[in-house]
């Protein structure tokens, strides 16, 4: 796990919030933003998108790792993620896997009311597949 200083997870998790703001989700009206941070420092952001058809809906998390992709970023250490929870808001597994793919090793789990967990992705998918 990285050692993140309070402006740091402060940072993302602002970022995150803002990022929430921009979601798209009139089906489940369940609103999600990622924030993540490149090792190079750049921090890239995501919401979630939703689909009549719900198989192609795209979380918050997959947003902003995609985005840093496409970017040219293949190296992503810190992802927070935030959603209106009575607690601090937890990755889908398919999140979690892409997670793991691109090396993330802290994931700030946080909500509205300002609740957060830090926590590592080994913890959040242990066994998780890779060739």
């Amino acid at each position: 796990m990285t050692n993140l200083t309070l402006e740091e997870k402060q940072e993302l998790i602002r970022m995150a919030l803002a990022a929430r703001e921009k979601a798209y989700a009139p089906y489940s009206n369940f609103m999600v933003g990622a924030a993540l941070r490149a090792e190079d420092g750049r921090i890239f952001t995501g919401c979630n998108v939703e689909n009549a058809s719900y198989g192609l809906c795209v979380c918050g998390e997959r947003n902003a790792i995609f985005h840093a992709a496409c970017a040219g970023e293949r190296v992503m250490t810190e992802l927070c993620v935030v959603a209106d929870t009575s607690g601090p808001v937890s990755p889908c597994g398919a999140c979690r896997q892409v997670m793991r793919e691109f090396g993330i090793q802290t994931v700030i789990l946080a909500n509205m009311k300002g609740d957060f967990k830090i926590t590592t992705v080994e913890e959040l998918l242990p066994y998780g597949f890779e060739l």
